[in-house]
């Protein structure tokens, strides 16, 4: 019985640390979205960084896709 609270406990931080790498990169993303729109606003200028920005920016919310699908995963899995 301590066994599995000891896991339990184990996988809420691994749960909570999630979180917080969820709510990191949700911070870049809007960055990077912003980012892409004020360059997406100011084109013809600039529009050798289009490319290397829209890149970043797809790569960040796929990650951000993958992190959150991975918490609810686990949130469904360990939930009492």
């Amino acid at each position: 019985m301590v066994q599995l609270t000891e896991t339990h406990a184990v996988n809420q931080k691994a749960i909570e640390e999630l979180k917080l790498q969820i709510k990191r990169l949700n911070s870049k993303a809007g960055q990077l979205k912003m980012d892409l729109h004020d360059l997406a606003e100011g084109l013809p200028n600039d529009y050798q960084k289009l490319t290397a920005l829209a890149a970043e920016t797809y790569e960040v919310y796929r990650q951000l896709n993958q992190m959150k699908c991975q918490l609810k995963k686990w949130e469904k899995h360990y939930e009492i």
